[in-house]
C-alpha cells in the first residue's frame, strides 16, 4: 500500500545502516608515514597505517563494507548471527561491529590463530569456532550458515563489497594524502593477499583514475595465490605453509583479480620476520608479519629502481597491530622452536637501506 509505514525488521536495517554511517563519519583517516633511507636517493617510501583503525587493522574497512553489503541486500535483520571464517583481524573487525549492532557472532578460525587474536574476539562477545584444518574453515562457517546464522563471506564477497571507484577506499586514501607529496603519483603500492578485496580495490581504482602506479602483491613464498598468478591458474594451491597470518592463503580465493596486479614478490618468512623486527626499530611500534613482508617487497622494488636510475615514491601497508603477535613472532622462544633464525635477514636489510643493495643473507654463505 503507498504511504504504508515500514516493517519493524526494515526500520531496524535503516537504523543498522545508520550506526554504520555515524561509525565511519566519526573515524578519523589512518596516517601515511613516510621514510627515507640513505640508500635510495629520490625513492620516498610510505607507509599506510592501517594497524590505528579503532580495530587495530586494514581489515575494518572490509567488515563495515560487508555488514553494509548484507544489510543492503536484505540478507541480515534484528537478532540474526554473523558467521564468517577469518585467521584473526578479518574476525576483530567483524566482531566490533556485531557488537556495535548488538548481533551475536561466531568466528571460524584455524586452531593456530594468534592466541592474542582469539582473545580479542572473545573480549568484543565473539565465539571462536576453532577447526585444526585451516581448509576446512569455509565448510564449517556454510554449516552455520545453514542453521540460519549470516555468512558475511569474506573471501567469497570481498571484492565487490567494496566500492573501488571512491567513498574512501583505501586507494583513494592513499592518493588523496599524497597529493602534496613531492612525487604524489606513486611508482609503486605494495598489499598482500588475502581475500583479494585490497588488491582488487587498488588495482581497479589504479586504472579508473589513468594512473601509471603499478600493483605489487607481496607473499610468502609457496602461497597459492604466487603460483596461481604465475601461471593463471586459479586451481593452484600452496606448495609449503607459512607463519605469516593473514596473507599466503592454501588456496586461491574466489574475490581474486589477477589481472589487476602488475608484479609478485614471494618472500621467505624468516625475511617477513625479520622485516618486521626492523620496522619496530624503525617506527617505535610493531605490526604484524604481513607488514614485514610487504617491507621486503618494497625494498626488492626499490633496488631494481635504482639500478635502472628511476626515482619515484613506493606505498605500502602496515596492516595490522604488532601486539598481536606477542606471543608467536615477536616472542625468540617461540621463532627458535619454529625454525626462524631473523637474524642474518635483519641484518641483510638493515644494510640494505644504507647501501640500496640487497644481499640475502644465503647468497652471500
Amino acid at each position: 500500500m503507498d504511504g504504508a509505514p515500514l516493517t519493524h525488521a526494515r526500520a531496524w536495517v535503516h537504523d543498522a545502516i545508520a550506526l554504520l554511517e555515524q561509525e565511519a563519519t566519526r573515524s578519523a583517516d589512518t596516517h601515511l608515514l613516510r621514510l627515507d633511507f640513505p640508500g635510495f636517493p629520490g625513492i620516498p617510501f610510505y607507509l599506510k597505517d592501517e594497524a590505528s583503525h579503532p580495530t587495530g587493522s586494514l581489515k575494518h574497512r572490509l567488515a563495515r563494507s560487508l555488514f553494509l553489503y548484507a544489510l543492503c541486500n536484505g540478507r541480515l535483520g534484528r537478532g540474526q548471527t554473523v558467521v564468517d571464517a577469518s585467521s584473526g583481524s578479518t574476525a576483530i573487525s567483524e566482531a566490533w561491529f556485531a557488537r556495535l549492532l548488538g548481533l551475536p557472532f561466531i568466528a571460524v578460525m584455524p586452531a593456530c590463530t594468534a592466541p592474542q587474536k582469539i582473545a580479542a574476539v572473545q573480549a568484543l562477545g565473539g565465539v571462536c569456532d576453532l577447526v585444526e584444518d585451516p581448509l576446512a574453515v569455509h565448510a564449517r562457517a556454510a554449516e552455520h550458515a545453514a542453521n540460519g546464522a549470516c555468512h558475511l563471506d569474506q573471501f567469497g564477497l570481498a571484492e565487490r563489497a567494496t566500492d573501488w571507484r571512491g567513498n574512501n577506499n583505501i586507494a583513494e586514501s592513499i592518493l588523496g594524502q599524497l597529493r602534496r607529496e613531492p612525487q604524489p603519483v606513486p611508482a609503486w603500492i605494495v598489499c598482500g593477499v588475502g581475500t583479494g578485496g585490497t588488491s582488487a580495490t587498488i588495482g581497479r581504482y589504479l586504472r579508473y583514475r589513468r594512473l601509471e602506479t603499478r600493483l605489487c602483491v607481496a607473499e610468502p613464498a609457496g602461497s597459492a595465490y604466487v603460483h596461481g598468478w604465475r601461471t593463471r591458474n586459479r586451481d593452484a594451491v600452496a606448495s609449503q605453509p607459512t607463519l605469516i597470518e593473514g596473507i599466503g592463503r592454501p588456496r586461491v580465493e574466489p574475490g581474486v583479480l589477477f589481472e589487476v596486479v602488475d608484479a609478485v614478490i614471494d618472500v621467505e618468512d624468516a625475511a617477513s620476520i625479520a622485516a618486521a623486527l626492523l620496522l619496530e626499530d624503525l617506527l617505535g611500534a610493531r605490526y604484524g608479519g604481513s607488514s614485514g613482508t610487504h617491507f621486503v617487497a618494497c625494498l626488492q622494488l626499490a633496488v631494481a629502481m635504482r639500478e635502472r636510475g628511476e626515482t619515484g615514491s613506493i606505498v605500502m601497508l602496515l596492516c595490522d597491530r604488532g601486539s598481536r603477535y606477542q606471543q608467536t613472532l615477536f616472542d625468540p622462544g617461540w621463532r627458535a622452536a619454529h625454525g626462524i633464525d631473523a637474524a642474518p635477514w635483519q641484518q641483510a636489510l638493515g644494510a640494505t637501506l644504507a647501501a640500496g643493495r640487497l644481499t640475502p643473507p644465503h647468497a652471500s654463505a
